[in-house]
């Protein structure tokens, strides 16, 4: 019980963050005089503060934290994020009347404010979900409708999410003992310490983080300036806002209807390949070649290194295969922006993924989807380093048989020399973490293909389940308000789980089947 309330008590933490947070889209909606919005952000920025600070207040507990009970409380916290992140959109919707949203209108569209599909609120939890954990699907069939201070707070929702609220939480409150720190920090990101203490390192992660996003939205309001002269200043501005905190996160959100595709312009799809491979990029990596100035890690780095190799090689092979099935009108080019969203699991869409053929399909979702961008980034997928450390496993494996009986045989892994039994813990729960996500990954894809709308073949139902565990957000056209409410809910816990690494989850999920004791299995 004393663990429980320590849970409780970092959970209101998180509430004030969010909380306080949620005031930075009222601002926008202020200067765009969208006054519902605003005073729809400003209620629930006051509600989940003030809950935050009594929970945080009043709850009385100095236990420190567990491995266990840290895991417990990522999953926990995050659910208690996603749910109270998703009170926004509800109740803008709510008070919002048809008039104001009529306002909110593109110029000469013929369709009604998207704004009101969130009325249902799991379309709010589905929406939160897919903003706070980078995915990108959306239940806004028409992104521009929902107003600007929506279509902001989409975005910034998935720039926290990235970095993460509990690496924030670490940042920001000085009163977390030093150990219950340590596993914090790696119940929700890769672990690595890049400074002297967790609080040093949370907050060089987030400098590092703002610095590369900055940069990045000033290189896409440039780059959007200069390619297109004559689109409106304004709107290059607040598209490279919010642009950069989705390409930095690998969040894929867009405040266009298409997404990247709306730009109709080959050099945009170039402009915007830059932001998702940076995204995809660890932030360790950033901090060694920013504040050390280790110029060489772009090469000796093993993750930014097999990106990189592994996004040239993937796209031009997608590129093949598309001008092999003739399913587009441009395969290279498609090929290459969606080869490179995926494996960084961006999602963002320039392409009709529907009308592709399976094959192609396959092919993007197993090299690229699935695998995913660096550990210590924003990137869903197992990641590359596992996918890496599997294939030299399994070389090592077969290499080992032919040494001499009494040999060391010893293996080299991301320039450390491991010992026979440190290669196989890490090949363990690399294959372990590979089984259970594929575990994931199947049972969505039975439970898509049981409730797949009519149209839809076996290549599309994988393709969104794998995008929805990966945190990816590319759509074959299945997610959406209209999608059956027992897929909504399957991809909203694909999302979830797939931001923590399941770990996290399936702890949870033991603690409420079979309370904390031991079991002998």
């Amino acid at each position: 019980m004393h663990y429980l309330f320590a849970i409780l008590k970092q959970c209101g933490r998180l509430q004030v963050i969010l909380g306080t947070l949620v005031l930075f889209p009222a601002f926008i909606s202020l200067i765009t005089a969208e006054w519902y919005s605003c005073l729809g952000f400003l209620i629930c920025s006051a509600a989940i503060t003030l809950s935050g600070y009594l929970q945080n207040r009043y709850i009385k507990s100095h236990r420190e934290l567990t491995y266990a009970h840290s895991m417990l409380l990522a999953a926990i916290g995050w659910m208690v994020i996603i749910l109270l992140g998703s009170l926004p959109y509800y109740v803008i919707a709510l008070i919002t009347p048809e008039s104001a949203a009529a306002k909110m209108l593109p110029a000469g569209a013929d369709y009604s404010s998207s704004l009101f599909y969130f009325r249902d609120f799991v379309h709010c939890i589905f929406e939160s979900t897919s903003a706070f954990t980078t995915t990108g699907l959306t239940m806004a069939d028409h992104e521009p409708s929902v107003g600007y201070g929506v279509l902001f707070y989409r975005h910034f929702s998935q720039w926290i999410g990235g970095a993460g609220f509990i690496v924030l939480a670490l940042a920001v409150f000085r009163q977390i003992p030093g150990r219950s720190s340590m596993l914090l920090y790696g119940s929700e990101s890769s672990g690595e310490r890049i400074e002297g203490t967790i609080r040093d390192t949370t907050r060089y992660i987030w400098k590092v983080y703002t610095l590369v996003t900055v940069i990045m939205i000033v290189y896409l309001y440039v780059g959007t300036r200069l390619i297109l002269p004559d689109y409106p200043k304004a709107q290059a501005f607040f598209d490279a806002l919010c642009h950069g905190l989705a390409g930095q996160s690998t969040g894929g959100f867009s405040t266009l209807d298409n997404s990247i595709a709306d730009y109709h312009s080959a050099a945009m799809e170039q402009l915007y390949i830059l932001p998702m491979v940076l995204g995809a990029l660890s932030i360790p990596f950033f901090y060694r070649l920013i504040y050390l100035r280790r110029l060489a890690e772009f090469w000796k780095d093993l993750q930014t290194r097999s990106f990189f190799i592994a996004g040239i090689i993937g796209a031009a092979l997608l590129s093949l295969l598309l001008i092999r099935s003739g399913a587009v009108e441009s395969p290279v080019r498609e090929g290459t922006f969606q080869f490179i969203s995926a494996l960084s699991t961006t999602g963002w869409q320039t392409s009709n993924i529907g009308s592709w053929d399976d094959v192609s399909v396959l092919f993007i979702i197993v090299c690229a989807m699935i695998v995913g961008g660096a550990a210590g980034a924003t990137v869903g997928g197992i990641k590359i380093i596992r996918a890496v450390l599997l294939q030299k496993g399994l070389r090592w494996q077969l290499n080992k048989t032919f040494f001499p009986q009494h040999a060391l045989k010893t293996v080299k892994f991301d320039g450390k020399l491991l010992s026979s039994a440190e290669m196989n813990k890490q090949l363990a729960q690399a294959g372990l973490f590979t089984l259970t996500y594929f575990l994931f990954l199947f049972v969505g894809t039975i439970l898509t293909c049981i409730y797949l709308p009519e149209g839809y073949s076996l290549s599309d139902a994988i393709f969104e389940t794998a995008s929805a565990q990966g945190t990816v957000g590319l759509s074959s056209g299945i997610s959406g308000p209209s999608m059956p409410r027992v897929l909504e809910v399957t991809y909203i816990f694909q999302m979830w789980s797939g931001r923590l690494e399941i770990i996290p989850v399936l702890m949870l999920i033991r603690v409420l089947w079979r309370g904390t004791k031991p079991v002998i299995i």
